[in-house]
């Protein structure tokens, strides 16, 4: 029996979105969403990354990552930075670094939670073939 792609897609997006309320009721738990954690998380790896590189890291536009990193600026969570040229890039505050954190073990935890029903080897499995899509 055929496995119907739409169905297969389906699947997927249902997963995104179960991941995504858990996710945000987790974090604003803890005084943040889930755009929030996902810029911070973003800014940290990435130091010196211009604007438009953490929108598309973020999946935002470049104009919904900007409002964004205004309202944490605001918050006292990242600093604006010079970058090369006209490039602005951003740095966490230690504010920034302690919420991205918490944020980082709520997410594990409820990530670790959502996958328990698979194996390693089945993790490991799975984590190849979405590779291998993207």
């Amino acid at each position: 029996m055929s496995i119907s792609v739409q169905a297969l897609g389906r699947a997927i997006k249902q997963l995104q979105y179960k991941h995504h309320r858990a996710l945000e009721t987790r974090l604003v738990a803890i005084g943040a969403s889930l755009a929030q954690w996902d810029a911070l998380r973003a800014i940290e790896q990435n130091p010196g990354a211009s604007s438009h590189d953490l929108a598309e890291l973020t999946f935002q536009t470049d104009q919904s990552f900007g409002a964004l990193a205004t309202r944490l600026a605001a918050k006292g969570l990242v600093e604006r930075e010079p970058g090369k040229g006209r490039v602005i890039g951003y740095c966490l505050k230690t504010k920034g670094a302690e919420l991205l954190r918490r944020g980082d073990a709520a997410t594990e935890e409820e990530l670790t939670r959502s996958f328990a029903p698979l194996s390693e080897e089945d993790r490991r499995r799975l984590q190849k073939l979405l590779d291998r899509l993207l």
